[in-house]
């Protein structure tokens, strides 16, 4: 395990951490990004280890205002700003002299980002998303109701940088109820640079991100969807909604889950969903290294 430092085009270091894939290089390799307020040691750390257990190199690192990398604007949820994370993510591994091809792995959150930026980066062979959140303004605004929409929008930009609790058992929170408490809230998600706070423009940036739409433009990617049968925040009507936009190679993937967060640590359901997302990268991303790719495949 390597410790790095990962500079973007915008001059934001962010933390990361490689995760050479066990055995002989060189390797395919995939970079991670998690839920919501996420850190390194949490959610993603757990399929990185996993995933270099079965020989895939993997990179995950704190996005911008998070955890241990730079930016000024702590704890706020930057759309644009992690998109470009990624890209530098995605560069880092696309030069490595190790890395053979390159995927993406998102989490939650982190699975509408990684779709969004799968859809608009040629250099992504591969992607899989875990138990994901695919945010949707029309959805948002459906929801909501047009009026109460804008209502909701006006209010959050006028908290500006004021900060809300991540999660809460019993009181406001930008994830409320026990279950993110459960995850969030307790050992299971305990992280040192992890903080239970957010600005309230978070929400915002939420509720109106658009990365559904990487659904319509990510083909011919190869795209492996895995999502929980029962989850009350990530629907599985909604993951279904993104399987039916994609274009092959796409399949859906369906994991006997009780909740959402089944899926960040409990071995029964984090065990198959690794498998899952190993075979997938197995099957779609490069083996060979790029000087050989032609003649291997011609033999």
């Amino acid at each position: 395990m390597q410790h790095l430092t990962l500079r973007t085009p915008d001059g934001i270091d962010l933390a990361a951490v490689l995760r050479p894939g066990r055995g002989a290089g060189p390797r395919r390799a995939v970079a991670l990004t998690g839920p919501f307020t996420g850190v390194k040691e949490q959610v993603v750390a757990t399929y990185a280890e996993g995933l270099s257990e079965r020989g895939i190199t993997t990179l995950t690192f704190d996005h911008r205002n998070f955890g241990a990398s730079g930016g000024s604007n702590r704890r706020h949820e930057d759309a644009g700003g992690k998109l470009t994370d990624l890209q530098t993510a995605v560069g880092f591994l696309h030069g490595h002299p190790d890395v053979t091809g390159v995927g993406l792995v998102g989490i939650c959150l982190g699975a509408g980002y990684a779709l969004k930026a799968a859809a608009f980066d040629g250099r992504v062979e591969a992607l899989v998303t875990v138990a994901g959140a695919y945010n949707s303004p029309q959805a948002m605004q459906a929801g909501f109701g047009r009026e109460a929409y804008r209502a909701k929008l006006a209010d959050l930009l006028a908290g500006g940088t004021e900060f809300m609790p991540v999660v809460s058992p019993d009181g406001p929170a930008a994830m409320p109820g026990p279950e993110p408490y459960e995850y969030y809230g307790t050992s299971r998600g305990a992280a040192p640079t992890w903080r239970n706070e957010i600005t309230t423009a978070s929400i915002h940036t939420l509720l109106t991100l658009d990365a559904a739409i990487g659904a319509d433009f990510v083909s011919p990617t190869p795209v492996r969807i895995i999502h929980g049968t029962r989850d009350g925040y990530c629907s599985p009507e909604g993951a279904k909604g993104i399987f039916d936009r994609l274009d092959e190679p796409s399949d859906l993937v369906w994991i006997d889950t009780t909740n959402h967060i089944d899926l960040y640590d409990q071995p029964r359901c984090v065990g198959p969903a690794i498998e899952s997302a190993a075979e997938w990268f197995d099957k779609h991303l490069n083996p060979f290294p790029a000087g050989e790719r032609s003649s291997e495949r011609s033999r």
